[in-house]
């Protein structure tokens, strides 16, 4: 009896059991089936690392909702793999296990075809566009799917060309960006000072450039002075009654037990990203209450500390900084600048 390569879902638990027996026919139709659902499971991993980097917290931040956001995901990774060929990995694997030697990997004109409801939910998640999404996945494929990042051009270095392939993957997940900005931008422009930083306290340079990215959105989002100058502020360090130098207001977010209400304050105003990097330093090294944190080379526990320490009131701070950590989006960003550098 013929079986219904449709109703199996990778994604589904329950039914990897069938795809692993249907695998074990080494028919053509088994093996196409196979090689989709891991170019879902791929997908889904894009979805998730995207998401992980995304900042979070606000009125409609949940455990259900981030629950339904996941389910939506899955969702839309097995639409993405599924429509119009997918982004053409799928075939690749195919060729590559003997199912079909021949085919030609050509991504479908104009993306994959969403659904309208997932396409609206998707949107309603707070992260880019599906359609932004698809047509970036479908620019990377077009360009060769597994193909050498490298080709045609002499390499840097033995690790230039997987990191070229990472940068790739960083701004594709970030298609709204102007050019030279996301990740690895702001990583090369932090990350000569978060080393003078790291140097002072003990904390690795990464998670000072981690927690950066978190206050700032990846510098999206950093204050501006009055006259629409950068405040060069990078970790969103209040100014005090002892505060003497320049100063921002701003509307800002605070939680008091677990509720975030909207507030003005006032914020330090550097000269320099060197001047804040040093400013946060100071603040980490001197004072007591962040003992727990300066020399801290575990990601969790630096993340935790700072929380524990009242560094901000949001409740899920110490996630969100740990989940940037050891996220994707850093990882890549920061390879893809060293071989730039290299």
């Amino acid at each position: 009896m013929a079986t219904d390569f449709s109703q199996i879902n990778a994604l589904d638990p329950n039914s990897l059991s069938g795809l692993r027996r249907v695998s074990k026919d080494g028919s053509p139709a088994a093996t196409r089936e196979a090689a989709r659902q891991f170019e879902a499971l791929l997908l889904q991993q894009v979805l998730k690392s995207m998401r992980d980097a995304t900042p979070k917290g606000g009125m409609f931040d949940s455990d259900e909702s981030r629950m339904y956001q996941s389910l939506l995901d899955q969702q839309l990774a097995m639409q993405l793999a599924t429509r119009s060929g997918g982004i053409g990995l799928a075939r690749v694997i195919e060729r590559q296990l003997g199912g079909n030697r021949d085919a030609a990997v050509t991504p479908p004109e104009g993306g994959v075809p969403l659904d309208a409801s997932i396409r609206r939910g998707f949107d309603a998640a707070g992260g880019a566009g599906a359609a932004s999404l698809g047509a970036a996945l479908q620019s990377s494929a077009a360009a060769g799917p597994l193909a050498n990042p490298s080709a045609g051009r002499p390499a840097k270095s033995a690790a230039a060309a997987p990191a070229a392939g990472a940068a790739n993957d960083v701004a594709a997940s970030f298609p709204n960006l102007p050019a030279g900005a996301g990740p690895r931008a702001f990583v090369e422009k932090v990350w000569p000072q978060a080393v003078e930083a790291s140097r002072a306290t003990g904390i690795p340079a990464r998670f000072l450039v981690a927690q950066a990215a978190l206050e700032t959105g990846w510098g999206k989002y950093e204050l501006k002075n009055a006259d629409g100058s950068p405040s060069h502020n990078l970790f969103n360090i209040k100014a005090g009654k002892r505060w003497g130098g320049d100063t921002v207001s701003t509307a800002t977010t605070e939680y008091s037990n677990g509720v975030a209400t909207r507030e003005s304050a006032r914020f330090r105003s550097y000269g320099s990203y060197a001047d804040s990097f040093r400013d946060y330093a100071r603040l980490i090294g001197t004072n007591p209450r962040y003992a727990a944190v300066v020399g801290q080379d575990d990601a969790t526990a630096f993340a935790r500390g700072l929380q524990a320490a009242g560094y901000a009131t949001d409740p899920n701070y110490a996630d969100k900084l740990a989940r940037i950590i050891n996220g994707n989006t850093l990882r890549t960003a920061l390879a893809a600048s060293s071989a730039r550098s290299a």
